[in-house]
């Protein structure tokens, strides 16, 4: 009782303290607020959209559960998951943060997982998507697409190590269904049709709740983003955040790495866009060295990220612990794993010619330049679209019907 008691005054104490820092720096607060926006209206809501709808669909129409008797026979021996994670995990690789845990408590509701089983499922599920990798950290920071693949393959090789290590997690705990080594299409048919029973709605009214669902999501990420936006360019104006980089410069120091690190590394538990930005600046530090910073950065994926998966469980018994901890194990191996992979993906690899354009440009790096423009130009425009189509889809869903 005393200790939930202590709790509750500091958190009120650090509350009170942020709200007063809002009103001292309003300018700083402002700006931080439009960058925080300005990503999330260019570049998350329009790549994370049109994933988040299309995974409602799949798993309202019983293709997940298809999917899911399908890999059964990989995903339980790997993982000690379903096979429904196998949709699960792609879905997460494919549109990264936090398209996994929004799958996993989707999944978790429809009771085709286990408390034990989601645990497992959300740790290794959640990882930063291929067009972040390559094409803002890579080519945006880095201005080096060679480099995404070193990045890419130390990320999701690491991401999948975590899931192989936390198959031991709680192990003893009754499966959501008996564990079968043979599968066939008619059983997975068989799976499909028997979702398709259970859910009786009208097409539209699926495709509604899978929108309204979706952006609703997508709404709160983005309310997080400018939350920790706002809360870092605090900790800057302050001169906090050179206090607390102190504890990363000792943890440099200990492994002979530049201790200009220690800033950018910090800013990068907070908000991975910033903290590879800021690696990526460093002039005087070896390559690999911030390589294998920013492989961690991309491994912790950030309290932001983490305070959007947190809000995704809130509503569920799946416990934060387990994820939390897996992305302290995600962010050391993915920078071991640079460090291993250094000289035969990115060394050797400049060995060879790089295919290039007729005007001499990296064909690599103009595919994903041309990527990024095209969500800069368009971003905002899908996201107004989004709104207008929310706005529209919730008042039909509240209204009542005649």
């Amino acid at each position: 009782m005393l200790r939930n008691q202590s709790v509750g005054g500091m958190s009120a104490f650090l509350i009170v303290c942020f709200t007063i820092l809002l009103i001292l720096y309003p300018k700083d607060v402002l700006e931080a607020s439009q960058n925080g926006l300005k990503v999330w209206s260019e570049s998350v809501l329009p790549a994370l959209l049109p994933f988040f709808i299309t995974a409602e669909l799949l798993i309202a129409f019983g293709v997940v559960s298809f999917v899911g008797v399908l890999l059964e026979p990989f995903m339980r021996p790997l993982f000690n998951v379903p096979g429904q994670g196998g949709f699960v995990w792609a879905m997460g690789l494919a549109s990264g943060f936090p398209a996994g845990a929004k799958l996993t408590v989707e999944l978790r509701k429809k009771k085709q997982l286990t408390k034990e089983e989601a645990e497992r499922l959300i740790c290794f599920t959640n990882s930063s998507s291929p067009l972040f990798i390559f094409g803002a950290v890579a080519v945006g920071f880095f201005h080096d697409a060679t480099l995404g693949l070193l990045l890419a393959a130390s990320h999701y090789s690491a991401n999948t190590c975590v899931g192989i290590f936390m198959r031991f997690y709680k192990r003893s705990a009754p499966p959501s269904q008996a564990a079968s080594s043979k599968t066939n299409l008619k059983m997975a048919f068989h799976a499909l049709l028997e979702e398709q029973q259970r859910n009786k709605k009208p097409f539209g009214q699926i495709l509604g709740d899978a929108v309204v669902s979706s952006i609703h999501t997508l709404f709160m990420i983005g309310g997080f983003i400018v939350l920790f936006s706002v809360l870092y360019r605090i900790l800057l104006v302050t001169g906090a955040i050179h206090f607390f980089s102190l504890i990363p410069s000792f943890f440099l120091s200990l492994f002979s790495l530049a201790e200009v690190l220690a800033f950018p590394w910090l800013s990068g538990f907070f908000e991975i866009t910033i903290g590879s930005k800021l690696i990526s600046d460093l002039t005087d530090v070896p390559l690999i060295e911030k390589v294998v910073i920013t492989s961690f950065v991309l491994g912790f994926s950030g309290f932001s990220v983490q305070a959007q998966v947190a809000s995704l469980l809130a509503n569920t018994n799946i416990r934060f612990l387990p994820y939390f901890i897996a992305r302290w194990i995600h962010g050391i191996l993915a920078a071991v794993f640079s460090l291993l992979f250094w000289d035969v993906l990115y060394v050797r690899r400049w060995d060879h010619p790089v295919i290039t354009t007729p005007e001499g440009e990296d064909v690599l790096t103009l595919i994903w330049m041309k990527t990024i423009e095209w969500f800069s130009q368009h971003g905002v425009k899908v996201t107004i679209l989004s709104l207008f189509l929310y706005i529209f889809l919730l008042h039909r869903h509240r209204s009542p019907s005649k």
